[in-house]
């Protein structure tokens, strides 16, 4: 065919490819693109950078394309004081009291963990705007003693994603809908997803996201990034907007696993406020990258959940091309190490968040004013006056089911909990663990990431399964659970999950950073408007 024969719409569809090809890979492009928490350090230690300088920059690219240009929409808010902050560790840096490898690097938290500065902790709701925390969360707290800059507060599910059954993940009446930048039509997943897709943009380096089902560990899947959903008990909730104190935990999303392994480290500690804490007493490290083994999945046992596969058909073999990989490296691979339990403490897991969440949010809302909302039924009140605002998608039907229960020594509740720790835990991964002899579980952490869909929400798993997803059963029993990029299914990102007992933190970052180095899956995105399957 001729040139002067090329069909028109041919033409203008090749011409439209070339220039989305051209935009994505020159507009956004960006000098701190992939750079990590060790590149920044090294940057500031050789004077190429300043504190102030990465910050501003990075303040320049939210503004560029998470407030323009793609529109991400990750930052709800940025913190004021940022600058003055960054100028503060500077001088610290040249006066050399440099407090560690956080000295000066911005970290974005989700708008559910309280700081007692000029930004909101609002849970992404306009029920608490204005209304101020009485102190810094223990996250926070120590985030600040290991010298970050706090740069702003993530765009979140609203509520933590437990205000209604028909929610979009990353939808907040706050902050509208964050997208994924992958592919801008696909939802960015958990409640923690302004969190994942800023790391993942690269608008920071470092988020905190915070976990009770899935919220860490799906948006460092559906964003190509690295999640750490700590043991539960190995870093404070005292100062975080609560779900269910049984599963709720604080956590890393960074672009490696050695960056999350920097950032647990700082978050660890005893607290008063959160007795769950007293548990980690000589369980927890205050340094985490001493488990940085190139060769860590050398000899290893890794077994893998077979019956946590099936959610696609390419999913699956993006895994199993993982899993050979792992084989090359030497691991034992014991195959299939099913968790029995799965699927059989869904219904008791639903029973104790809602308990769990009336209580615990209702004591959460006490601390914070007592002119302001103070029960969820004053919440559901505020929604209801301020429709247009709270309710233009959904309702509010999880506060419904919430409203209802009881207190926490009602039976029903208390036969849940066991039957989730005994499902979850001790039937569950320990029996899994115990029985196959394994360092690690292994699944994908869960399938193709959903378009985004304001009217029908989110569906998370495919509707002919009936048992739990991969997250689950970690998240139930309390357990450590990490997402490691897997790879890309049309440009939608994939990532698979090392899943260990109780305070096996340092054995799972040994595994997963093994993997991370023998694979190198990520690449950034490109923030394209449609599938490449299209």
């Amino acid at each position: 065919m001729k040139i002067g024969q090329v069909p028109y719409r041919l033409l203008v569809n090749t011409l439209g490819l070339i220039c989305i090809l051209f935009i994505s890979s020159n507009a956004w492009a960006f000098e701190l693109e992939e750079a990590t928490i060790t590149d920044l350090q090294e940057g500031m230690r050789m004077g190429t950078y300043t504190s102030r300088s990465i910050v501003e920059m990075y303040l320049k690219r939210v503004e560029e394309i998470d407030k323009r240009g793609p529109a991400i929409r990750s930052y709800l808010e940025i913190n004021p004081d940022a600058l003055a902050i960054a100028d503060q560790l500077d001088q610290e840096r040249r006066d050399e009291q440099i407090r560690g490898p956080l000295h000066g690097i911005p970290v974005l938290l989700k708008d559910s963990i309280d700081t007692a500065d000029k930004l909101s902790t609002t849970g992404g709701s306009y029920a608490l705007e204005g209304i101020p925390v009485p102190r810094d969360s223990f996250v926070a707290k120590q985030l600040r003693k290991a010298g970050a800059v706090i740069i702003g507060k993530a765009n979140m599910s609203e509520w933590g994603y437990m205000r209604s059954t028909r929610a979009s993940s990353g939808w907040s009446a706050r902050g509208g809908q964050t997208k994924n930048p992958y592919i801008l039509t696909r939802n960015p997943c958990g409640s923690s997803s302004g969190s994942g897709a800023a790391v993942a943009a690269n608008l920071v380096a470092v988020a905190i996201g915070a976990e009770v089902d899935g919220s860490i560990v799906c948006p460092a899947s559906a964003n190509s990034i690295v999640g750490i959903k700590p043991t539960v008990g190995l870093v404070s909730r005292a100062g975080m907007i609560p779900a269910a104190p049984t599963q709720d935990t604080a956590g890393p999303l960074t672009r490696t696993v050695a960056d999350a392994a920097i950032v647990l480290g700082a978050l660890t500690g005893i607290d008063p406020r959160d007795p769950r804490t007293e548990e980690s007493r000589g369980e927890s490290y205050s340094n985490y990258t001493q488990f940085l083994d190139p060769k860590g999945l050398h000899g290893a046992r890794i077994g893998i959940a077979r019956n946590y596969f099936g959610y696609h058909e390419k999913v699956d073999a993006l895994i199993n091309r993982s899993i050979e990989v792992m084989k090359q490296q030497g691991a034992l691979i014991i195959d299939p190490a099913n968790v029995e339990t799965a699927g059989q403490f869904g219904n008791s897991e639903l029973t104790v968040l809602l308990y769990e969440f009336k209580a615990s949010l209702e004591k959460y809302l006490r601390t914070r004013s007592s002119t302001g909302p103070q029960t969820i039924k004053d919440l559901m009140a505020f929604n209801e006056n301020h429709r247009s605002l709270e309710m233009p998608y959904f309702e509010h039907e999880i506060f419904e089911m919430a409203d209802k229960a009881g207190p926490l020594t009602e039976k029903a509740y208390l036969d849940a909990l066991d039957r989730n720790r005994r499902l979850a835990a001790t039937e569950g991964i320990d029996a899994t663990l115990k029985k196959y002899g394994l360092d690690a579980i292994v699944a994908p952490t869960y399938g193709p990431v959903m378009p985004i869909d304001l009217i029908l929400g989110d569906h998370l798993v495919p509707p002919w399964k009936s048992q739990e997803w991969t997250p689950s059963a970690p998240a139930v029993a309390g357990y450590p659970h990490i997402s490691v990029p897997a790879g890309y299914i049309f440009g939608v990102p994939v990532g698979i999950s090392f899943i260990g007992g109780a305070y096996s933190e340092p054995t799972l970052i040994k595994i997963a950073y093994a993997f991370e180095e023998a694979t190198k899956y990520r690449k950034p995105p490109q923030f394209l408007a449609q599938d490449l399957a299209r």
